[in-house]
């Protein structure tokens, strides 16, 4: 972690009020500046852990479709370094709907593939220049592809140092998810204090993380969840109010909004479920509102007419957490962000469940069925 990072989220950590903690970050957000790290200051690095193996457990997949495509191995070969990368031997790996875009084919990729867009571990050898001043032994956290195997070359600026008492399953289990959220409630649309959001999928690893954060800037949080256990669970990170949307009876979710924003509708709807709540969420905002599109967890949404948005000057937008990090100081930013409120103990991280790297296709099974609460983890 940098010192030029650390000290711009300082306040995260010591501010009395959670509002206050997580609006420095809006306020630091424009003074980033990309810092110049000169490689000819630092000397050429290629240090290896003792008794590396040649081959590694993984998981992949050579062609698109269901969970049955996904394929587990003990003889992958070890993935070779390249100038500028650090070979991570991953603890535990996130599991999160990007994988399964890539799997069904949803998003394009070369094959065979190595799906998980993140991991936890330590640096077992680096290659190249070392800016950074990673060491064996570090412990990382990291984002980038291949997440689902024992061991992943990953590009140096795409890691980072977990802090001490933070866990590894706590780092990644915050890092893809919280990151998102903060970019979500910072950049997609900067979230005021005194403002009602809607939050889709409210006791998901994603939702869970939005209502603990919007909570904390004094938002109103409007949660939707399926099921009892799911919507006590979002009451309990945040949510003011949570609608059972798979209720058989009474109005739907669309009506509970509604009468409980007094027919105005919220300021603003962050929306991961896509397909079956697009409609939904353009129907439940006020005028001069936005929806905040980032996930396709029901599948992806269709085109969408644009004048439709003219009866309420509505604005729509579809985020991605890639464009908000392209560049080392705004991955620091970002990550030292969730990884400080994590340490003081500001970001509840729940784990649903640990399957071994082996039951990939279960995890998969269990995340598109939307059968659980809060964050899957690999055991790599």
């Amino acid at each position: 972690m940098s010192l030029r990072s650390r000290a711009a989220l300082t306040t995260i950590t010591t501010t009395a009020t959670a509002s206050t903690r997580l609006g420095s970050l809006t306020s630091q957000l424009s003074l980033r500046q990309n810092p110049s790290l000169r490689s000819s200051l630092y000397p050429i690095a290629t240090r290896t852990m003792a008794s590396l193996p040649s081959t590694m457990k993984a998981v992949s997949f050579s062609k698109t479709g269901g969970p049955d495509v996904l394929e587990y191995t003990e003889s992958q070969p070890l993935p070779k370094l390249e100038q500028g990368q650090i070979l991570v031997k991953n603890n535990f790996a996130g599991v999160n709907y990007i994988d399964t875009y890539f799997r069904s084919g949803l998003y394009p990729a070369s094959y065979p593939l190595i799906p998980g867009q993140e991991a936890a571990g330590t640096v077992a050898k680096i290659q190249g220049d070392n800016p950074l001043g990673f060491k064996e032994g570090d412990r990382v956290v990291w984002i980038k592809q291949g997440g689902y195997a024992e061991y992943t070359a990953v590009p140096a600026d795409r890691a980072i140092k977990i802090p001490e008492g933070v866990s590894d399953e706590d780092a990644v289990g915050g890092f893809l998810m919280g990151m998102t959220a903060l970019s979500l409630v910072k950049e997609a649309y900067p979230v005021k204090k005194g403002e009602t959001i809607l939050v889709h999928a409210a006791a998901g690893g994603m939702g869970l993380l939005l209502c603990q954060i919007l909570r904390d800037m004094g938002c109103t949080v409007i949660g939707t969840a399926g099921g009892p256990e799911k919507c006590a669970l979002a009451k309990e990170n945040g949510a003011t109010h949570v609608i059972d949307y798979k209720a058989t009876s009474g109005p739907s979710w669309v009506e509970q909004v509604l009468k409980l924003t007094n027919g105005e509708g919220v300021d603003c709807t962050f929306d991961g479920v896509g397909k079956d709540t697009y409609e939904g969420s353009m129907e439940v905002a006020k005028r001069k509102s936005k929806v905040v599109y980032f996930g396709n967890a029901s599948g992806a949404i269709p085109p969408i007419n644009i004048a439709r948005l003219t009866a309420k000057n509505l604005s729509i937008m579809r985020s991605t957490l890639m464009n908000y990090i392209v560049t080392r100081q705004e991955l620091e930013f970002y990550a030292d962000g969730v990884l400080d409120l994590i340490k003081a103990g500001k970001l509840k991280i729940k784990v649903h469940k640990v399957y071994p790297l082996s039951e990939a296709k279960q995890a998969h099974i269990d995340l598109e069925g939307r059968k659980t609460v809060g964050k899957l983890l690999l055991k790599c």
